[in-house]
């Protein structure tokens, strides 16, 4: 290793790295700057700054603890989106088939057969039930899809 590297390697040692929210700062910061080059905004320079500024910060923190549970933190955020749009596009697949309702006990999701009528459904997680109305007529097993709403913040 030359002395150059052999610094760098020296100076990177216990720091805390890439990770998904550093990866994340990355796009949002090309895209202000895109965005940037048309509008020419001061305001949205500076908040250009601060994205590149907090991101190079959190590369070479030594508080690792910390980072991580920013990240984790964000991965929360990111899972519950696109859990929420991966229901949207099951339902819309579903659409012809299946219907979708919160069990109004426990707030999770299930998926319903379409079949006329108002039927009692009696809940898979939290064992109680509830009167459910459907106006077409199909049949196919209950499941649970998902537990609970997004997270809380």
């Amino acid at each position: 290793m030359s002395k150059w590297q052999n610094r760098i390697y020296n100076f990177l040692y216990g720091r805390y790295g890439i990770d998904d929210l550093y990866r994340f700062n990355l796009v949002v910061y090309l895209i202000l700057f895109i965005i940037n080059i048309f509008l020419n905004s001061m305001i949205l320079f500076g908040i250009e700054v601060l994205v590149i500024i907090w991101t190079f910060y959190r590369l070479l923190s030594k508080n690792i603890q910390q980072r991580k549970k920013e990240n984790r933190f964000y991965l929360g955020i990111r899972n519950d989106i696109k859990k929420y749009f991966e229901l949207i596009g099951r339902k819309w697949k579903d659409r012809n088939t299946h219907m979708y309702k919160k069990c109004i006990h426990c707030k999770i999701v299930l998926r319903l057969p379409l079949k006329k009528g108002i039927h009692t459904v009696k809940c898979p997680n939290c064992k109680k039930r509830f009167e459910v109305k459907c106006r077409r007529d199909e049949k196919i097993e209950v499941e649970v899809i998902k537990k609970k709403g997004l997270r809380e913040l």
